[in-house]
């Protein structure tokens, strides 16, 4: 069973390429799980569990207390968190491979993998290019791609994010220090999204010959 993982900037595609790539892989026959690493994450159920059944929520109709926006600012103790609850989805995640494995699964596609909440942690720490975070356990994807993209196009994009500019830009500059580190494969994510496809396909292909 092969692990292939898109990563990027928040509006760069990761999401459509993942579903063209699992669209094309399924046309052949392959048996594939998508994963989306915010979804699975044990803080993501946490809260919608908390909304779910939140008081304000059933008696007002809508939470005024919880809602779900970007993230670009965290204190020490939420910082602490989001790196406990990392280490604890890495470790589900590992159960999960185990179980699709034994299912007979073909792919995992992973639509944002941990590489992507490592850098946003990194963000929130304010840390710089050479920052640390140990990976211990943490499953390395058969193709790791990075889908490299212009903060500047992002926001002419019909999707912007709403962290603005320059938390792209920083954010960029994140994931291109780790590019050597992680083994990302770098695809070019300023181009139509076929093309862009295209290149993908091709290096799964070449990597799978």
């Amino acid at each position: 069973m092969k692990l292939i993982t898109i990563s990027g900037l928040d509006g760069s595609g990761k999401s459509t390429q993942i579903k063209l790539l699992q669209d094309y892989l399924e046309q052949k026959g392959s048996k594939v799980f998508y994963f989306h690493a915010v979804q699975f994450s044990l803080a993501k159920k946490i809260t919608d569990f908390r909304n779910k059944y939140c008081l304000i929520c059933k008696l007002l109709g809508k939470c005024k207390v919880y809602t779900e926006k970007s993230v670009t600012k965290a204190n020490t103790l939420q910082i602490f968190l989001r790196k406990l609850f990392l280490r604890i989805d890495i470790w589900r995640f590992g159960l999960l491979r185990n179980k699709l494995r034994n299912n007979g699964y073909d792919y995992i596609l992973s639509d944002r993998y941990f590489y992507d909440s490592i850098i946003n942690i990194a963000f929130l720490e304010g840390r710089e290019q050479k920052f640390l975070f140990p990976t211990g356990g943490l499953v390395a994807p058969d193709f790791a791609i990075y889908l490299q993209t212009s903060p500047e196009n992002i926001m002419w994009r019909e999707r912007v994010p709403d962290q603005g500019l320059e938390y792209l830009k920083k954010k960029k500059e994140l994931y291109d220090a780790k590019i050597a580190a992680w083994g990302l494969t770098v695809v070019d994510g300023d181009r139509d999204k076929n093309i862009v496809f295209e290149e993908i396909k091709r290096v799964v292909i070449l990597n799978e010959a």
